[in-house]
């Protein structure tokens, strides 16, 4: 997207963005995934319409493009360790069950689709790499969990 639009309608976007959704977020990861599902698949062009409503759909889609590489940048930048932390949050803020969440990650892969268009190729696999890396370990963790889970439950059973 070029940067067309007045760059103080689009900060101020932005920062109306920041404040009224992308706070209520957790973590880089959900804002990154956030963000990237409000982008067209077809066309790349980003909505809003709580934005558009206050600026314009131009000024929403430069804001939100980026925001967008601004959360990509931040969850580029994370430890694998703090990965697996905005991942376990992530799966927390979720409806779905966290095996099956995991499980169509490891499949499809949608986090690919996150990543904001003209992204630097090795910039978006190192993402990737790092994605799956944290989506192993946290599925070791939830094994680790489960059976701990198991054995407190079975330690409450009364004796008969």
């Amino acid at each position: 997207m070029p940067y067309s639009q007045n760059n103080t309608d689009v900060d101020a976007a932005a920062d109306d963005l920041r404040r009224r959704t992308l706070a209520q977020m957790s973590s880089y990861l959900e804002r990154m995934i956030y963000l990237g599902s409000t982008r067209d698949y077809n066309s790349g062009v980003y909505y809003h319409d709580g934005l558009a409503s206050r600026f314009s759909e131009m000024v929403a889609c430069e804001a939100l493009a980026n925001c967008h590489r601004d959360a990509f940048q931040e969850v580029l930048q994370s430890s694998i360790e703090n990965l697996v932390q905005q991942l376990d949050s992530y799966v927390q803020s979720t409806r779905t069950a966290p095996l099956d969440l995991i499980a169509a990650w490891k499949n499809l892969q949608p986090y690919r689709v996150a990543v904001p268009a003209g992204t630097d190729t090795l910039a978006a696999d190192f993402l990737c790499s790092n994605v799956k890396i944290a989506l192993a370990i946290w599925e070791a963790h939830q094994g680790g969990r489960s059976r701990r889970q198991q054995d407190a439950s079975l330690r409450q059973l009364p004796a008969r």
